[in-house]
């Protein structure tokens, strides 16, 4: 029998794997690409709402340009998930980034000229923006190993609440000094060093078997590979269930925000303050959650994160009925915090769990359905509200917000997000 001493030289990690992901030169440049991605991401509504105000565009142009990134961003995401476990993962964040950055000086050129133009550019902005996510997803699983993923993803999501927070401020700074036909060529900048900057990671072995579907070049259709991401999916009722909750809390508490909070926010307090707070509070709740778990390991990681998960339901609970802005603020800051003990579990689950020449695909599913529902809930929270008032339409999105995650932690796998080892698999 081995003595303790011997036992834990044996369970130590490697020194590399000791050392923390921030100095991995290859992570370093994948995290630059995703946080240039993630301003240029953010900031682009903000660089449009600007040329509403000086006239340049109105504000129904404004929406029917959101709407065509939009269309395109969903078009984008289930190709690049095939294209991403077909091909080089690099490759497809390459193609994006410059597709994304090209668009961005022919709206520019489009700005009081051609509305059709402008749509078609962000069109093809929003469909670099999708073919990113699933690519960037399995790129990470590539560069960094598996035992500092949890870590990896904890700080590209830190990247994505700095940049939510940062973009649209700077973007207002400059404006100052640039016109928006300038900040739009800037935004393409940022798209060329999202595109450039990430280095090439390890293929996944399983796609470089020829046998395998997924690693031929022609002989399978598009919709021969999407489905066998999906039957991959289909195998991890954990993720199933976690993704069905993830739709259910964007769907409704999501709309809750982005619909019920700028009217709460005026008809009860009369002031934009609360909005701008709660807004404020959420993201540095979200920042705070990356920290948190990026250094921790909950027993139960899977029930932990959806326990996370409904705590969004903390904010539109909070617009319920009339309390101080105090109130509201620290319900969007607790939300913060549990989506990302949610979010950053979530991801490191699936580059751990599913085939990694699926991993692309499985991802482009996730945003697909988590992402894809989020204008519908918008679309139909606006007249609900007008129906019912608003105070049963935000019961109603609370008490999804809470049993969606409840229901999914039922499912046996969804404790530690992992499939159990079958008798098969067992020695």
């Amino acid at each position: 029998m081995p003595s303790p001493s011997a036992l834990s030289t044996s369970s130590e990690p490697p020194p590399d794997k000791q050392r923390t992901v921030l100095l991995d030169v290859a992570f370093l440049r994948l995290w630059t690409g995703a946080t240039a991605s993630g301003l240029a991401t953010w900031a682009l509504p903000f660089v449009l709402g600007l040329a509403v105000l000086d006239r340049t565009l109105t504000a129904t142009d404004l929406g029917l340009l959101l709407a065509a990134r939009t269309v395109g961003f969903l078009a984008a995401v289930p190709v690049a998930g095939v294209l991403a476990d077909r091909h080089s993962r690099r490759g497809v964040v390459l193609w994006a980034g410059l597709a994304s950055g090209a668009a961005a000086p022919v709206l520019a050129a489009g700005l009081d000229r051609s509305v059709l133009l402008m749509a078609t550019a962000a069109a093809v902005a929003g469909a670099g923006q999708g073919a990113c996510r699933p690519a960037y997803q399995a790129l990470t699983a590539e560069v960094v190993d598996a035992d500092r993923r949890q870590q990896a993803n904890a700080a590209m999501t830190l990247a994505v609440r700095v940049t939510t927070l940062v973009g649209p401020s700077l973007a207002a700074l400059l404006a100052v000094f640039l016109d928006t036909g300038a900040l739009l060529v800037g935004i393409g900048l940022l798209w060329l060093v999202a595109a450039c900057v990430p280095g090439r990671g390890a293929r996944p072995a399983a796609a470089d078997d020829s046998s395998q579907p997924s690693a031929r070049s022609g002989g399978t259709s598009f919709v021969a590979e999407f489905t066998e991401g999906l039957r991959e999916a289909r195998r991890h009722p954990w993720f199933l269930a976690g993704l069905g909750a993830l739709t259910a809390v964007i769907a409704t508490g999501y709309s809750a925000t982005g619909v019920a909070l700028p009217l709460v926010s005026r008809d009860q307090y009369g002031t934009e303050v609360v909005l701008a707070g709660a807004m404020t509070a959420y993201t540095a709740g979200a920042l705070a959650g990356a920290l948190i778990i990026s250094r921790w390991r909950p027993r139960s990681p899977g029930r932990a994160a959806l326990a996370g998960l409904a705590t969004y339901g903390l904010a539109p609970l909070s617009l319920v009925v009339p309390a101080h802005p105090a109130v509201v603020m620290a319900a969007y800051a607790v939300a913060g915090v549990g989506i990302e003990l949610f979010n950053v579990p979530w991801f490191t689950a699936a580059q751990r769990e599913v085939a990694p020449d699926k991993l692309a695909r499985v991802s482009s599913l996730d945003f697909l359905l988590s992402y894809g529902l989020a204008p519908l809930g918008l679309a139909l929270i606006a007249p609900a509200i007008d129906a019912f008032g608003a105070r049963p339409v935000l019961v109603v999105c609370a008490t999804v917000c809470f049993a969606a995650p409840a229901a999914a932690a039922l499912v046996p796998s969804s404790r530690t997000f992992s499939q159990p080892p079958t008798r098969d698999d067992t020695p």
